[in-house]
């Protein structure tokens, strides 16, 4: 089992694992640089999921399934900023009572939809790619050869958010809104509309991240088929230091430890434990190295 920890295919595996963790992290960061805590991306990852199949079961078409799922995160997203912006209201209850509501929605629509307790029927899944030239490089070939688009998508995007964070004025506006908003309002920044953007931007990766578990990997949506991986995305942005790259490497973390449970089906380590495996290491990186993050100064004020 030591063995193909360090192999080729659990690298797949592992790359396949972090992509939706590294989506839902990046949308909890964004959201978070607003101001605005990000409790809620269980259900906009939820909501995600469920958009996606309900859009590629409408067209048969695995590319407007994707872009549905990111309309219905965000939706869902849009909501949210309403009840926490407009009306301000306690962003801790906001984000629970999304993620029961997605709970919910996506159980009654399933039903409503495809007349099925707690299941979609089959839809087209997204199709996969292969780079020219790349897929040639002896070893690393197997990166670059029918994989999901959705995986290099989110390699650009964590480049992205990095760049646009670090090294261009809305990425600073960004880091004084979630530091120092009364200031930032009072040399002309237009928090509200800012923070608004972030959490459709926050919305429609979560959702991206929720398609890629329903259309990628699988052809069908599930009732609570996220199973938590909503919540491992805010922790690897914690872990991450509320920073793009970082919350792109504690996704990784996340997902090695969830490859190191697939490696231990089938042995004689009780089932039990190789299911909870990838949140206790999870709990036990928070407890190390979560205290030395330190939250944006002014995370869940909306003024």
């Amino acid at each position: 089992m030591l063995f193909n920890l360090f192999s080729i295919d659990n690298a797949l595996l592992i790359l396949r694992l972090a992509t939706p963790l590294i989506l839902v992290s990046l949308s909890s960061t964004i959201s978070e640089r607003a101001g605005v805590v990000s409790l809620g991306t269980e259900g906009l990852m939820l909501m995600g999921a469920f958009g996606a199949v309900f859009g590629s079961w409408m067209s048969g078409n695995g590319v407007v399934g994707i872009i549905s799922g990111m309309l219905f995160g965000s939706a869902a997203a849009g909501i949210f900023a309403i009840l926490c912006i407009r009306y301000k209201s306690n962003q801790t209850v906001c984000g629970v009572g999304l993620n029961l509501f997605s709970t919910g929605f996506t159980a009654v629509a399933t039903y409503i939809i495809w007349q099925k307790e707690g299941a979609s029927s089959q839809v087209r899944q997204l199709g996969t790619v292969t780079i020219p030239l790349l897929n040639r490089i002896p070893g690393l070939g197997r990166f670059f050869t029918n994989q999901s688009p959705v995986i290099y998508i989110t390699i650009l995007l964590v480049v992205l958010a990095w760049y646009v964070m670090k090294y261009t004025k809305i990425g600073l506006r960004f880091c004084a809104i979630s530091m120092h908003p009364v200031a930032a309002r009072s040399v002309g920044v237009p928090v509200l509309k800012y923070q608004y953007a972030a959490l459709l931007i926050s919305g429609a990766l979560a959702g991206l991240g929720g398609g890629f578990l329903s259309i990628v990997q699988n052809s069908i949506f599930v009732k609570n088929m996220t199973a938590g991986r909503g919540f491992l995305g805010v922790a690897a942005n914690i872990f991450g230091g509320w920073t793009p790259l970082g919350s792109a490497g504690a996704s990784f973390i996340f997902a090695f430890a969830q490859s190191v449970r697939f490696n231990m089906l089938g042995t004689n380590v009780p089932d039990q434990f190789v299911q909870m495996l990838p949140y206790a290491i999870t709990i036990i990186a928070l407890i190390l190295f979560g205290k030395r993050s330190k939250a944006p100064d002014a995370l869940g004020k909306i003024q």
